[in-house]
């Protein structure tokens, strides 16, 4: 099996809402057949409405309350870039979990909440590469 993302599917309550979120970070998007969809380097992020998602995976919704368990990170170049993120965020209605701030490994990180409550990481991680393109280049560990 490849060692591959190719979409994040993120189920939103109001999809008109959602959207209306990510293009005020600036995230230029497509809407085909009541689904949104965003490149994001080499993958892509997908809003569509939590129920249908839902039925696409053949589960019961079971709401979304409480921490769902995963969160997203977006790796940006500097710490500046950190603090302008997580401003436009709150700008366009995020809620900030997590201010920004040092981390253990010698970082700068902070968490925000989208409007349905997915979570978001914006770091900026000096031991992790990033390619002109955004890709993330994991270092070797084991060096």
């Amino acid at each position: 099996m490849d060692q591959r993302i190719s979409l994040i599917t993120l189920g939103v309550a109001d999809l008109a809402r959602a959207r209306d979120f990510y293009a005020a970070l600036g995230w230029r998007y497509q809407e085909v057949q009541e689904t949104v969809f965003v490149q994001a380097g080499g993958s892509a992020v997908v809003l569509w409405e939590r129920g249908k998602l839902a039925d696409d995976a053949g589960i019961e919704d079971a709401g979304g309350e409480g921490f769902g368990g995963i969160a997203l990170a977006q790796n940006v170049r500097s710490r500046e870039e950190v603090d302008g993120v997580i401003a436009a965020a709150e700008a366009a209605g995020a809620t900030i979990t997590k201010p920004a701030a040092e981390t253990f490994y010698g970082g700068y990180a902070a968490y925000f909440a989208d409007p349905d409550g997915h979570l978001w990481e914006i770091a900026h991680n000096p031991g992790f590469t990033l390619r002109e393109d955004g890709s993330l280049v994991l270092p070797d560990f084991s060096a």
